[in-house]
């Protein structure tokens, strides 16, 4: 399968939303984030308010007696999250519904449901190419009509193209990420006399003056291979720029395209310095992505490591991993620019139908309601691209402010490349984009050979 390319249906990122969009998610959540995950942080009228849940606004069939199955990959604090949504979908149909946890190959358990008979009724993917293959295959039901009423009523046009495929609507994009800040230890910052960067040079000086101070400048989360995909993305999207990011995600351009080594040569100047990582590469392909955010965060004032990368989700990491508080022990800064501007990627999960009935098409019409993404945005750590959530669900100021430049933004940002991708090439771990940049982390010299592996990877996955 050949999987579309982001162009109609791309949501693009001008130089001015992209500048936006890093400065306002850098100072809210510089100033006041201490409440990420917990409902702590801003004044007590505007917790109160927070806590207080807004009145129905979507009706919901009657499913007494009826069992629903929904799968994600969640686990945690996410699970828990979701699972409060859930029972709410419980009481206010008199459903039964359980879910199941996946693992990260959620293709991989998802396609061996199908196949032996047995899907779940309502499955959460994390990967835009996993829609798109599975709707191919003819897996996923398309969406009722009252489904696609919540959407046109909350939803900007790009986020509902990006749940359809050839003309049928099958997603629900409940869940939204900003995946391109770097989170510090403020401490080490301090205690090393270590400056903030904006560019990828000034980001790796930075690196080197923490590391002369006795503590490891990043912690890297390459266990898990989807960690290392991101980092590739915010380097390629900086220094490519969006016009090949969308190429190349379409595969219209092969990984052995210079650009694609231009990148790899960029990124494998922090992998190929082992001062500049934790354990150098070998304990950074020992490191799963909540040990990464620990090791930043866990020790307070005398961390193992003082950076770590990911999205806006590792504030509700933090926050439940840690004694840190986001905005004094933990900050945050834009990814660095590598090229002329700050790349800006965007994430999500979208809720599709595996099954016909009435009882998955109830959930995905909640699931596209504010009422359901209220639940989860008063809990924290969780961004909506639903444009009809009142902002005072989120638990404090910072990310209010995230979420208002997610809705205000519309359709104007680049969305992850493997998550574009054909799950077998962008979404399965051990396997495809993640095997080969483990590879490459594990030898960043080797930017040739991990090129061949990506583009031979990813021409048998847009093939099939």
């Amino acid at each position: 399968m050949r999987t579309t390319p982001l162009t109609t249906h791309t949501l693009r990122v001008t130089s001015a939303t992209r500048v936006a969009l890093a400065l306002v998610a850098v100072s809210a959540l510089v100033v006041g984030a201490a409440g990420c995950g917990d409902g702590g942080g801003g004044d007590g009228k505007k917790q109160d308010d927070a806590a207080k849940p807004s009145a129905p606004t979507v009706e919901l069939p009657k499913l007494n007696g009826q069992t629903l199955q929904v799968a994600a990959v969640w686990t945690r604090t996410e699970q828990k999250n979701f699972t409060a949504v859930l029972e709410e979908f419980e009481k206010r149909t008199g459903a039964e519904v359980r879910f199941v946890p996946t693992g990260d190959s959620i293709s991989t358990y998802l396609g061996t449901k199908i196949e032996g008979g047995e899907p779940p009724d309502v499955a959460v993917l994390p990967q835009v190419g996993a829609l798109r293959q599975f709707a191919d295959k003819g897996w996923l039901k398309p969406v009722a009509p009252e489904v696609t009423a919540q959407l046109e009523k909350n939803y900007a046009k790009g986020w509902r193209e990006l749940g359809a495929h050839k003309g049928k609507q099958y997603g629900v994009w409940f869940k939204a990420a900003n995946k391109s800040l770097v989170w510090y230890n403020s401490a080490a910052f301090e205690n090393a006399g270590a400056s903030v960067p904006t560019t990828w040079d000034e980001f790796l000086k930075t690196a080197e003056t923490i590391s002369a101070s006795g503590v490891a400048p990043i912690a890297v989360a390459g266990a898990d291979g989807w960690t290392l995909t991101d980092w590739f993305e915010n380097v390629y999207l900086s220094q490519a720029g969006p016009e090949k990011y969308d190429r190349l995600a379409a595969h219209e351009i092969k990984w052995t395209d210079p650009s694609v080594a231009q990148a790899l040569t960029t990124l494998g100047k922090l992998f190929g310095d082992r001062n500049l990582l934790l354990g150098g590469q070998a304990g950074a392909l020992q490191t799963e992505f909540p040990k990464s955010v620990a090791q930043v965060f866990a020790g307070g004032d005398q961390p193992e490591a003082a950076m770590v990368y990911e999205g806006a989700f590792v504030a509700d990491t933090i926050t439940n991993d840690t004694k840190a508080k986001i905005g004094s022990d933990a900050k945050v800064f834009p990814f660095p620019k590598v090229g002329a501007e700050a790349p800006v990627v965007s994430g999500g999960d979208v809720a599709v139908a595996l099954k016909d009935g009435p009882g998955a098409q109830a959930l995905l019409t909640f699931l596209a309601s504010p009422d359901a993404a209220e639940i989860w945005a008063r809990a924290g750590g969780f961004l909506s691209p639903n444009k009809s959530l009142d902002p005072k669900a989120y638990p404090d100021d910072t990310q209010r402010s995230i979420a208002k430049a997610l809705v205000d933004a519309g359709d104007d940002f680049r969305f992850d490349m493997s998550d574009q991708a054909p799950a077998s090439f962008g979404g399965t771990k051990g396997a495809g984009e993640w095997k080969a940049l483990q590879d490459f982390l594990k030898n960043p010299s080797d930017v040739a050979g991990t090129q061949r592996a990506l583009e031979a990877d990813a021409a048998r996955a847009y093939k099939s």
